[in-house]
C-alpha cells in the first residue's frame, strides 16, 4: 500500500475530482491545498466542440489579462531600422535580425513570445521548424506579425495571452499566480473564457465549451462550472 504524504493527504481529503465547483470554489481550493513556497502559475484547461480537421474551426487568438499575469514576459522582435528602434523603445528584450535566428538555431530559447515585422519573415520561416511546434511562431492572425510592434509589445508586457486549440481540441493557458486575489484571478479566467466563446466556429455544432478546468503549477485539476465564469 503506497504512502501519501502529507500535502497528497490534504487534497485527497479536501478535492472531489468528480464535482463541477464554482470558480471562485475552485481557485480558493487550490489556494488552501497549496503547500509550495513559490508562487505558482494558475492554468485553465478547456476542452471545445470543434473539429480541428477543418481549418475554419481552428480556435486561436489573444486575450489581455486584465489583471496581468504577475510575470515578466521576455519578448523577442525580429524588425530593422527605424521598427527595430521602436521596438527597443517599447520595452522588447531582445531585437534583431539574422543575429537571433543564428543563436536560436544554436539552441537559444530564452524568450517567452515572438513578434516579426512582415519584411523579416523570410530570416524568421527559417526558424520556424524550431519555434512553431514550441507555440512561438508569429502569426499575423493573433497580431504578431505586424509593423505596429509597439502596440503589441505594450500589450503582451501588460499581460496579453496567446492561445490555441490543439488537434484534440484542448486549449491551455496562464491566467495569473496563485498569490493573486481570488475576484482578480476569476477576471482573467472570465476575460479568457468570454473571448473564446466569441470564437466559437460558425460551423461548430453541439456544445462548444465541453470541458472547463482550472489548476495551479503544483496544485491538482478542479473540475469547474462554466456558467460560473
Amino acid at each position: 500500500m503506497r504512502k501519501l504524504s502529507k500535502r497528497a493527504k490534504v487534497i485527497e481529503v479536501k478535492v472531489d475530482v468528480e464535482k463541477m465547483y464554482p470558480l471562485a470554489e475552485a481557485i480558493n481550493l487550490l489556494k488552501e491545498v497549496k503547500a509550495t513556497k513559490f508562487d505558482e502559475a494558475v492554468d485553465v484547461a478547456l476542452r471545445l466542440g470543434i473539429d480541428t480537421r477543418k481549418a475554419e474551426q481552428m480556435v486561436r487568438g489573444t486575450c489581455s489579462m486584465p489583471n496581468g499575469l504577475g510575470k515578466e514576459v521576455r519578448v523577442l522582435v525580429f524588425a530593422k531600422a527605424d521598427k527595430a528602434i521602436a521596438a527597443q523603445e517599447a520595452g522588447a528584450d531582445y531585437v534583431g535580425g539574422e543575429d537571433y535566428a543564428k543563436k536560436i538555431q544554436e539552441g537559444w530559447l530564452e524568450f517567452d513570445r515572438v513578434v516579426a515585422t512582415p519584411d523579416m519573415m523570410a530570416v524568421v520561416g527559417r526558424i520556424g521548424k524550431i519555434l512553431g511546434p514550441r507555440g512561438l511562431m508569429p502569426n499575423p492572425k493573433v497580431g504578431t506579425v505586424t509593423f505596429e510592434v509597439e502596440s503589441v509589445i505594450k500589450n503582451i508586457k501588460a499581460g496579453q495571452v496567446e492561445f490555441r486549440a490543439d488537434k484534440q481540441g484542448n486549449l491551455h493557458a496562464s491566467v495569473g499566480k496563485i498569490s493573486f486575489d481570488t475576484d482578480k484571478l476569476c477576471e482573467n479566467i472570465s476575460a479568457l473564457v468570454d473571448t473564446v466563446k466569441r470564437m466559437k466556429p460558425s460551423s461548430s455544432k453541439g456544445i462548444y465549451l465541453r470541458n472547463f478546468s482550472v489548476s495551479s503549477t503544483m496544485g491538482p485539476g478542479l473540475k469547474v462550472d462554466p456558467q460560473t465564469a
